[in-house]
């Protein structure tokens, strides 16, 4: 099960992870909060640095450059989080390799 990023799905995570888990759907999220909420994995940009080049945008735009000058950017960097309980309850065993390229292996 794939979960867009929305803000409605967001405020509800646990509810979706909870169906999920119920319903015997591994589920990949776009965001850890979901994993740390008993999801099985998540893939996506990296907040913190979405923020801060948004920021410099901003700065950029306010110290008087045109918005129209400035080209469109995107994200150039991306978190995967795996949950190895919600892994072993689905009896799924992830690559080793997949596990040690994840920023966050929650046991």
């Amino acid at each position: 099960m794939l979960v867009a990023n929305t803000p409605v799905n967001f405020a509800n995570r646990a509810n979706i992870v909870e169906f999920a888990s119920d319903q015997r759907l591994p589920g990949i999220y776009s965001r850890r909060e979901y994993v740390q909420v008993g999801g099985l994995m998540s893939y996506g940009v990296e907040i913190t640095d979405l923020f801060r080049r948004a920021a410099t945008l901003v700065h950029r735009i306010l110290t008087g450059t045109s918005p129209a000058s400035i080209p469109v950017e995107q994200p150039t960097r991306f978190e995967l989080y795996l949950n190895l309980k919600t892994a072993g309850d689905f009896g799924i065993s992830l690559p080793p390799r997949l596990v040690e390229r994840a920023d966050e292996v929650i046991e």
